[in-house]
């Protein structure tokens, strides 16, 4: 069911938009693998099959993703994730990534909740396991489009999601990617607030432990 065809990896440092350069530089990174999509052009009722074939795809594209980045994880600051399917698919396909993409980044950067129970459904209103790390819900963005189609990714905290210095979107898209019957899924990650980060709000360097279930 899983057929990579491509592997595409973007990093980028900032080091200032018009005003001081800061004193380490805005790291953002991002990650998509261009896969063939098995449902393209028809409709299949029951498509939860390959959000579990792709388990081990976000596993790998999250650990390849910080490895391009150079950084050990504690630096890791926000993260996002989306998909673009081709044209020969529907918006659904793009969905499910929600799970294998956001749940690799968590574990990768430390969080030790209940996978499988958010893959169920069956959450109840209090956190279960011991989350250390990464307790943010990924935000996500999806759409079909054409081969070169962009896409905008958000990224917000990755313990805290109203760390309104560090809401950022990373602009992605892979040359030729998608075809029809392909879908492209992205990771991304960067270590900070947006260079010049002025508007107030709460700080990273403030969040209590349990704040990001939210």
């Amino acid at each position: 069911m899983i057929e990579i065809r491509r592997v595409f990896t973007q990093v980028e440092e900032i080091f200032h938009e018009f005003g001081p350069v800061p004193e380490q530089a805005l790291l953002r990174g991002a990650i998509g693998a261009v896969l063939t999509n098995p449902y393209a052009g028809r409709y299949e009722a029951n498509i939860l099959p390959m959000m579990d074939a792709l388990q081990d795809v976000g596993i790998d594209m999250a650990r390849r993703l910080l490895a391009a980045m150079d950084v050990p994880a504690e630096r890791i600051a926000t993260y996002g994730k989306g998909a673009i399917v081709g044209e020969h698919g529907e918006l659904e396909h793009g969905a499910l990534w929600h799970v294998p993409g956001g749940y690799a980044m968590r574990e990768l950067l430390g969080w030790k909740g209940d996978r499988e129970a958010y893959k169920s459904g069956k959450v109840d209103d209090k956190p279960t396991g011991q989350p250390a790390n990464a307790l943010s819900i990924v935000p996500s963005t999806k759409k079909v489009g054409p081969p070169g189609a962009a896409l905008d990714l958000p990224l917000t905290n990755i313990n805290a999601s109203y760390v309104r210095g560090q809401f950022d979107a990373m602009e992605v898209r892979v040359p030729g990617s998608p075809l029809p019957d392909e879908i492209v899924f992205i990771l991304a990650m960067t270590t900070g607030y947006r260079i010049h980060a002025r508007v107030g709000g709460l700080r990273a360097e403030d969040i209590s432990q349990w704040n990001g279930l939210r």
